[in-house]
């Protein structure tokens, strides 16, 4: 055997040897890709680390790929985490939801609440004000303090802001003295719980939920009117996590969450199941956007 024959064989063993190392190490980074996910931050985050942590766990076990909440501090910084590329996942209201998309070609609605396709908003008043329920919004709202939930939000500030228009043909900064963003909808009811503000909007949901747990005084708030039914949250995912995780990966998420069946887990929405859901449910919100011009802010 020659020297060069020799060395020859050494050089091909060599680089076989690296080849396969960089292959498994290949291997191993791809099975370390994770899903990052994000939700509008619409309740308090000791709620929401509940309720995502337990969805994190539940996804990771069903799809065999690691799942990541990455919480935020706006409904804005939700939808630029899903913009960016930051979360590849995310559960978004119908507004936010809409936003998203339209940053993200190819971005697809693919589940929502069974709940969520017949939302409403509750408008709330303090006792002080001397309101209670109508089946129309009463021309006594008007001079008075008023809050919306984020700017970002749906049944917050979206819907009632729409219906505010429709009945009084002026803009909330027009009906009311003062008009204030509380940044949840938790916060909207303690606001108008206080006597901060006189009236606010408030997703429904959110209400049932904290009057089931005691947290609200109907001595000193409730439900003065409620929104005819629209169509709210959703899960929305990136096209491009097919990349990663292959072709099926989006429908494989989808059946996930479709399955999904523990109750511990739903009643921290609160929701009965998750069904599927399609970026034309959302078209109204688009249009409403369009309408008052949220999109332009």
């Amino acid at each position: 055997m020659t020297v060069r024959y020799l060395i020859f064989i050494i050089a091909v063993i060599f680089l076989s040897v690296l080849f396969i190392r960089f292959k498994q190490d290949e291997s191993r980074g791809a099975g370390e890709k994770k899903i990052q996910f994000t939700a509008i931050p619409d309740q308090d985050e000791s709620r929401l680390t509940e309720r995502f942590s337990q969805i994190a766990l539940y996804l990771s076990k069903e799809t065999g790929v690691e799942f990541v909440y990455i919480p935020v501090k706006s409904y804005a910084a939700s939808v630029a985490a899903f913009k960016n590329g930051e979360v590849q996942l995310a559960w978004f209201g119908g507004l936010s939801g809409v936003r998203a998309r339209r940053a993200v070609a190819g971005a697809r609605a693919i589940a929502q609440g069974e709940e969520d396709k017949q939302f409403v908003t509750y408008f709330i008043a303090n006792y002080r004000t001397g309101l209670t329920y109508s089946q129309q919004l009463s021309k006594e709202l008007e001079g008075r303090t008023f809050t919306f939930g984020s700017k970002g939000s749906t049944s917050g500030r979206l819907m009632p802001e729409y219906y505010l228009r429709k009945i009084f043909n002026r803009t909330p900064g027009k009906i009311f003295k003062r008009v204030g963003y509380s940044g949840n909808h938790s916060k909207t009811i303690a606001l108008v719980q206080s006597g901060s503000y006189e009236i606010g909007a408030v997703n429904y949901r959110v209400w049932e939920k904290e009057l089931k747990e005691g947290k609200i005084d109907l001595t000193k708030v409730s439900v003065i009117w409620k929104t005819p039914e629209y169509t709210d949250y959703n899960w929305t995912i990136r096209p491009d996590v097919t990349e990663d995780f292959g072709t099926d990966f989006i429908d494989i998420v989808q059946n996930a969450l479709l399955s999904l069946e523990n109750r511990d887990i739903l009643d921290t929405f609160p929701r009965k199941s998750f069904i599927k859901a399609d970026n034309s449910m959302y078209d109204a919100i688009l249009e409403t956007g369009l309408a008052i011009g949220i999109f332009d802010e």
